[in-house]
């Protein structure tokens, strides 16, 4: 009678359960046959481990990047949120304020067109008063007028003295003249003449 290792309950042949094994064994690496080998085995492990842990640790890096940068964004926008809604506050407040104040500005500026206006004329009041009480009309003075005046036969008494150029045409000869040649624009749209030169040796 054998005991169990783990119970110390005795046991028989009839409590053990065979198992199937495979015949054929995994053969151990040529490294793990000596220490030398072990020790690369353990190195080429540590180094493997080493480089996962160093990219974890830039992921790790580049997602807290990105963590403070959106936190600034999120900071940045609540504050133009708040500046926003104090500014529309302030204008709604303005706004309120003008409205309390048309109603008691508008019967004054009623009273005064009205009292200023009589069936649909100038009251004395608006009206530009001269010296000695004067009405003054508005437009050109009579000084300037009269400045114009002398200005004006001045230079009638200049052109009538003015005489005629010699190399003038007379009246006669420029009845007679005739076309002799056409050369008409074409359209801005299409190609062809935009513009035009005088040949001194033809005319």
């Amino acid at each position: 009678m054998e005991k169990c290792p783990i119970t110390g309950e005795p046991m028989s042949m009839d409590d053990i359960v065979p198992i199937k094994t495979g015949k054929i064994v995994k053969p151990r690496p040529v490294q793990a046959a000596s220490i030398p080998g072990m020790l690369g085995m353990f190195q080429i492990e540590w180094d493997g481990l080493m480089l996962s842990n160093f990219a974890l640790e830039q992921q790790l890096h580049t997602v807290r990047q990105e963590l403070s940068h959106a936190l600034y964004q999120h900071d940045a926008a609540c504050r133009v949120i708040a500046r926003l809604k104090m500014e529309k506050d302030e204008a709604m407040s303005l706004l309120a304020q003008a409205e309390r104040q048309m109603p008691m500005s508008a019967p004054t500026a009623t009273t005064i067109n009205a009292s200023g206006l009589s069936n649909g004329k100038r009251g004395p009041a608006d009206e530009d008063m001269g010296p000695a009480g004067k009405k003054t009309r508005s437009g050109i003075s009579s000084s300037i007028i009269a400045e114009l005046t002398d200005c004006n036969a001045t230079l009638s008494q200049q052109r009538k003295k003015r005489q005629i150029p010699p190399t003038l045409a007379p009246i006669d000869a420029v009845e007679r003249y005739t076309q002799l040649f056409s050369y008409p624009l074409h359209k801005t749209s299409k190609p062809g003449i935009l513009a035009v030169d005088i040949l001194y040796a033809k005319v």
